[in-house]
């Protein structure tokens, strides 16, 4: 309940990689009567990609992962956002990840907006970060062939979820729409 995974790569195989990693924190739940730390569901996702490697070595099971999570046991704690490699290698976003064939594009405006972005997006208030999320996507789709998803014009939104200690919220289409409507102002 706070902790979350994104995924670039073979659906089924990415599917199967999240319902073992659910399984998996739920049953030391409840055989330690303690959750899981952060750090440790962080490691989980590199041995599964580890134990896919004959499916990533012969191209068909390619799973690239994102995990964000908090430590909820730990008031001081700040969100930490991890991303993988095809072969299991770990590694802390500071600010931002992006996985994918469309990530490239999403990275350089990020870092850009980073560097010279008034606002810059750690300091966005949630319609303006909304909306750059679905114009960045937007934008990848234009280069890349393989992303897609999002179209205001037919009210069609990115999945967005937000983690913090007080859990997993995911902004509906509604909501959204509302901003994509105001753009980015509160309404």
């Amino acid at each position: 309940s706070h902790s979350l995974m994104a995924i670039a790569g073979v659906p089924a195989t990415a599917f199967e990689m999240a319902r073992t990693l659910q399984t998996s924190f739920e049953f030391y739940r409840r055989s330690q009567l303690q959750p899981m730390s952060l750090p440790a569901k962080i490691r989980s996702p590199s041995q599964l990609l580890r134990n896919n490697l004959a499916g990533t070595i012969q191209g068909f099971g390619v799973v690239a992962p994102i995990f964000a999570g908090v430590e909820v046991n730990d008031a001081g704690a700040r969100p930490q956002i991890h991303f993988y490699d095809p072969l299991g290698a770990q590694f802390e976003a500071v600010n931002y990840a992006g996985s994918g064939s469309g990530s490239g594009s999403i990275k350089a405006i990020l870092s850009f907006l980073e560097k010279w972005g008034s606002p810059k997006p750690a300091d966005m208030t949630l319609p303006q970060a909304a909306n750059l999320a679905n114009r960045l996507l937007i934008t990848a789709a234009e280069f890349d062939t393989a992303t897609g998803g999002v179209h205001p014009e037919k009210k069609l939104f990115a999945t967005i979820k937000l983690v913090s200690r007080a859990g997993i919220r995911s902004l509906s289409q509604d909501e959204q729409e509302q901003f994509w409507k105001s753009n980015g102002k509160k309404p």
